[in-house]
């Protein structure tokens, strides 16, 4: 059955994945965003769909015309560039924004979903990381910005379920990768194809011996399609439970592109987490989710991206 969905942060990586998937299934889609860190580029080619976009900061009031089924919260700046940059829009769109768009849900009956992230848990602590974690976060670093903001948001989102009875779920995201990611936004996907294909250095931050996991973008926006249609409200990690270290992953790009590039090594920033990966056992079990995606596939659509990119 077809419903009508509210996207925010739609122009932005996944938010603009989501609205395609969504379009596809036959749904309507409404997306709003400021544009900060989005770019109209990523949602150009829905203009023939049934998708609207209206350009909005969702820290103010939010008002949607007609019935609303889903609210999927996803405005947010979403990289370290992008957060130490505008710190504070971080931190009000995380507690502001979940708050206006928590009561769009709440006045149209509609089911919510936030956006989390697996930051809430910090440098973590326990290895792999279960949604039972409460994580090892510095509230007051650099980071704290985006880390407490998520937490905040989280704990409004189940506040709204617990006090108003709201239909509402929560996606831990861990590292994803893909087309429409800025190549500047400082993440590690991006910015290494982008150095390897520009045949400058590779800039890895620390040892390199830092571990991530990298889920391909169109295993999480299916993975989020299940959440939003199952009946359940705890956090679920979404992310690829293969870890690799940062130093794994440069070199891959750097052989998978043919490049001269070689890796050179800067300071590792303040919080900067030793280890990242999903303990993804709730998604299994509840969603029947997996990534499907291998990383040498991902990377080749990536890499492509990249290269029309700087064309």
């Amino acid at each position: 059955m077809s419903a009508r969905i509210v996207i925010t942060g739609v122009a932005g990586f996944i938010g603009s994945h989501l609205a395609d998937r969504l379009l596809d299934q036959g749904h309507a889609v409404v997306g709003l965003d400021n544009l900060l860190t989005g770019s109209t580029d990523n949602i150009a080619h829905l203009t023939t769909r049934d998708f609207t976009f209206v350009k909005h900061d969702v820290t103010e009031h939010i008002s949607v015309d007609g019935a609303v089924d889903v609210v999927l919260h996803w405005a947010s700046p979403a990289s370290p560039v992008d957060y130490l940059e505008w710190p504070i829009p971080t931190l009000k769109v995380g507690a502001l924004g979940t708050h206006k768009a928590l009561g769009l849900a709440k006045a149209k009956g509609a089911t919510f979903v936030l956006a989390s992230t697996s930051e809430v848990y910090g440098d973590p602590l326990e290895h792999p990381q279960r949604e039972s974690y409460w994580g090892n976060v510095n509230p007051v670093g650099p980071r704290g910005v985006y880390d407490e903001a998520k937490r905040f948001a989280e704990a409004m989102t189940v506040a709204y379920h617990r006090y108003h009875g709201l239909d509402a779920k929560i996606v831990r995201i861990f590292n994803t990768y893909g087309p429409r990611m800025r190549l500047n936004d400082g993440r590690a996907v991006p910015t290494f194809v982008a150095q390897a294909l520009a045949g400058e250095d590779l800039k890895i931050f620390g040892s390199g011996n830092q571990t991530r996991s990298f889920c391909y973008i169109s295993d999480l926006v299916e993975g989020i399609g299940r959440l939003m249609a199952s009946d359940i409200n705890e956090p679920v990690n979404l992310g690829n439970p293969a870890e690799m270290t940062i130093t794994e992953i440069a070199e891959q790009i750097i052989e998978m592109t043919g490049s001269k590039s070689q890796i050179v090594h800067r300071p590792l920033p303040v919080d900067d987490p030793r280890v990242r990966q999903p303990d993804i056992t709730r998604a299994r079990d509840l969603l029947g989710w997996e990534p499907r995606v291998t990383l040498e596939e991902g990377l080749t659509r990536t890499i492509e991206f990249v290269k029309q990119k700087r064309a």
